[in-house]
């Protein structure tokens, strides 16, 4: 067995000093929904009410982890993109986004960013890089996007095109700290060429299940949810030529294997992928 070098061991401790066991997270509940292991009892309590207030909240956590895959296979396979910048990672799971880069182009080069503990302690013992990739995992919050791109120029080159992942993230950003800036701000730091992916839960007088849940979760969990409308979901991608089919249902963006005439169930959580020329 090798010894776990001090640094290495005062980082861990220093990351399980902030997980908060006795409230529930989001990342922790996404990875209860996704079927994975990573979570405290108070999250299935949590993600069991919620699964209750809207019943089809499992499907938006698949069909998010399955748009994030097929986004990235299109700007690695069809847009050449050999870099990737995620923010707000959530906690591993399968297909995460150098496994699914790398499948493709071993080369691939990815920046994992998240500023929960939990997600930061499982990133750096999972998401390990292909021999001829790389990979490396920042403790950073979106809003601070200067600092983001200056510890992420450490392994990505920024003079060429980047692939950005904001998957379920700036749902965490209220009005009033300029989550629209945040995101222009952040594309404005990289290389023509590079294409933003991203999808937000969505607010919709069709489905007030949705609506419900997130007043649940605001009341009882963290970080606090700002729902918007699809229409300004898809003002994030202002400024960026947006790829057909446009801002829709995560499930519905560049569907595989379906059957002709026919689209997959609507879930209120809206994507989209836009390139910066």
């Amino acid at each position: 067995m090798t010894d776990i070098p001090p640094a290495a061991q005062n980082s861990a401790a220093a990351l399980s000093t902030r997980i908060d066991t006795l409230r529930p997270h989001t990342a922790r509940i996404w990875n209860y929904w996704l079927g994975g292991g990573d979570y405290y009892e108070v999250d299935r309590v949590a993600g069991d009410r919620i699964r209750e207030l809207h019943p089809a909240i499992g499907e938006y956590a698949r069909a998010d982890r399955l748009f994030l895959g097929r986004a990235v296979r299109h700007l690695v396979a069809a847009a050449g993109v050999r870099q990737f910048l995620d923010i707000g990672t959530g906690l591993p799971t399968a297909d995460n986004t150098h496994e699914v880069a790398q499948r493709l182009a071993p080369e691939c080069r990815v920046v994992y960013v998240d500023n929960d503990p939990l997600v930061l302690a499982h990133a750096r013992a999972l998401l390990t890089s292909s021999p001829e990739g790389r990979t490396d995992h920042l403790d950073e919050d979106l809003r601070n996007v200067e600092a983001i791109l200056e510890r992420t120029a450490d392994t990505l080159d920024l003079s060429r095109p980047v692939g950005v992942l904001l998957l379920g993230v700036v749902i965490f950003i209220g009005e009033d700290e300029d989550p629209y800036g945040i995101v222009r701000r952040l594309m404005a730091g990289l290389a023509p060429g590079s294409h933003l992916a991203l999808s937000h839960t969505v607010t919709s007088p069709a489905m007030p299940d949705v609506d419900e849940a997130v007043r649940f979760w605001n009341a009882h969990g963290t970080p606090r949810l700002h729902q918007r409308t699809p229409e300004a979901v898809a003002r994030f991608f202002d400024g960026l030529e947006l790829l057909e089919p446009g801002v829709v249902s995560c499930s519905r963006w560049r569907p595989e294997r379906v059957p002709d005439g026919c689209e997959p169930p609507e879930v209120a959580l809206y994507g989209g992928v836009g390139r910066k020329n």
